[in-house]
């Protein structure tokens, strides 16, 4: 941590900060009554940032580097104390340095599922986790936003109002995406890049840059998981036929592995493979029928379809009950040319059998 000589004879104040916790993001320097001798040294580590602070104000920001505290480089603090020709004796002034390297593996979660409504399921309650990482980007506004004159500042005091920012824009953009559940897996990368362009705007008003956020996994109740690998399985299994034979074979198996023992055993085998047999035969005549219905073809229509020329166009299909109506209307006489399925060409009406003796229920016409 921190060391500091109080002696103010020859030796030289050492302001420094070695983190050994990896949690730390802002430490303030501390020694007796807050005391720093003119040229004392400063050593700002890679990955922090040396902030000082008098009597609640910013004054000059430190990057990496080793620094001989004087009024060269202390400028904006030798203005608030009114030094105009350096100083020789102590001055007072807080020191705070900020950890500015990323901080990874922060996880986030959804502490209650989240109700949505889904186009095919209705009304569905979700859960989500994942992670991100972040760093200071700006220690003056985090210092004044939030770590404040707190001495030790850690991940854990800000983790929970950073989750609670990327659960309350993630539930709104899930809520409102209309994306089925289904579809979820495919659009991490979707999500998760809205997520960092909706929330990125939150982490820098305090100073912060987010990085990374990333959606791991997004879960179902169980009972619909449960129901999804169910369609998902009839999907697989396809046919129902090669599916039964699959489990005739494994009852063989699990019956010829019986380990009852002895007599017992070969009994057990026994009953296990006069059991598969009649599942072989269920599943055999069930298949021969299915064979039969899809070879045996549709009995046919009793009902003959007709097709008739009128005025040089093809006309029907028309029944001959039709036929016989078209005939009493006049539209179809004996030189009409008629044709059916299996007819080699078309005939005139009055050639063909079946119709040919609907004409003579016609009465001949009234003489004028």
């Amino acid at each position: 941590m921190g060391l500091f000589n109080s002696l103010r004879g020859e030796l030289i104040d050492i302001i420094e900060w070695l983190d050994d916790t990896n949690k730390t993001i802002v430490h303030r320097f501390e020694r007796h009554d807050n005391e720093i001798k003119n040229n004392a040294k400063l050593i700002v580590r890679e990955s922090q940032t040396a902030v000082f602070v008098d009597q609640g104000k910013f004054a000059d920001v430190f990057l990496p580097g080793t620094y001989t505290l004087s009024t060269e480089n202390l400028p904006i603090l030798s203005t608030l104390k009114g030094w105009k020709y350096g100083f020789d004796s102590p001055f007072k002034s807080e020191v705070y340095f900020l950890n500015t390297k990323r901080f990874t593996d922060m996880g986030w979660g959804t502490p209650n599922p989240i109700i949505i409504r889904d186009p095919e399921l209705g009304a569905i309650r979700v859960k989500a986790f994942g992670n991100y990482s972040f760093k200071v980007k700006d220690p003056k506004l985090f210092l004044g936003e939030i770590s404040g004159t707190d001495g030790v500042f850690t991940i854990e005091k800000i983790e929970d109002q950073f989750r609670n920012f990327i659960v309350t824009e993630f539930s709104d953009f899930i809520a409102e995406s209309k994306i089925p559940v289904i579809d979820f897996s495919s659009k991490y990368n979707e999500i998760s890049a809205f997520c960092n362009a909706k929330i990125k705007p939150k982490f820098e008003c305090y100073g912060i840059e987010l990085i990374d956020l990333l959606v791991e996994n997004i879960s179902l109740p169980e009972e619909l998981e449960a129901m999804l690998d169910k369609r998902s399985s009839m999907n697989i299994i396809g046919d129902l036929n090669s599916y039964t034979k699959f489990q005739t074979a494994n009852a063989i198996e699990d019956a010829a592995n019986n380990p009852s023992g002895g007599a017992s055993e070969g009994m057990g085998m026994g009953m296990g493979f006069a059991m598969a047999q009649g599942m072989v035969q269920n599943v055999n005549q069930q298949a021969n029928q299915e064979n039969q219905n899809r070879q045996t073809p549709p009995p046919l229509s009793k009902q003959s379809n007709y097709y008739y020329a009128q005025s040089e166009t093809q006309k029907g299909p028309v029944s001959l009950q039709d036929i016989e109506n078209l005939i009493n209307s006049g539209t179809v006489n004996k030189d009409t040319l008629v044709w059916k399925e299996g007819m080699a060409d078309w005939m005139t009406a009055v050639k063909i059998q079946e119709i040919a003796g609907l004409f003579g229920s016609i009465p001949p016409l009234i003489p004028k």
